[in-house]
């Protein structure tokens, strides 16, 4: 297995980790904590019963801005994928690498704009599944490097492929 086909796989295997991660902070309930509860994006829970967040504007941001995010990792995964099996062309491996980068930029506004909301408050404390949103950043960020990577291996290797140079 050359470098090109390691940067791809890795690029898959850590769309692959981003994504669940992205996707177990989406739907679980553990984002703050404070004495008498938690709460996530779509519900809160004191003393063991739980409702629906009203709506606010910065959780409806995170929501959709984190949602997004999940989508376009889904999407660069599959992506990565259908490289990995059929060798796919160059132009797959940029448009993989920039829906990496598209779905990191996606879940750090997500992230900072939940950590801005909650920040100044003293009784609040952020917990796991706020800090696996967090964890699933730079997951992202590195699984668009490995595509951007593998593809100017591919760029290289198709601009001198037609010189007589050993390699």
């Amino acid at each position: 297995m050359g470098v090109k086909r390691s940067l791809q796989s890795g690029g898959t295997v850590l769309s692959f980790l981003a994504n669940i991660l992205m996707v177990l902070s989406t739907v679980t309930n553990y984002w703050t904590r404070y004495p008498d509860g938690h709460s996530g994006l779509w519900k809160e829970c004191n003393s063991d019963v739980c409702s629906t967040i009203p709506c606010q504007t910065m959780l409806a941001m995170t929501g959709a801005c984190i949602v997004l995010a999940v989508g376009s990792g889904i999407v660069s995964m599959a992506m990565g994928l259908r490289i990995l099996c059929h060798q796919g062309d160059s132009l797959r491996g940029r448009t993989a690498s920039a829906i990496c980068f598209l779905s990191g930029l996606l879940l750090l506004i997500a992230m900072t704009g939940y950590t801005v909301k909650d920040v100044w408050k003293s009784d609040v404390f952020f917990s796991w599944s706020y800090f696996s949103g967090w964890l699933a950043l730079p997951f992202s960020i590195l699984a668009g490097f490995c595509f951007l990577l593998a593809d100017m291996i591919v760029q290289s290797t198709d601009a001198i492929s037609g010189f007589p140079v050993c390699l």
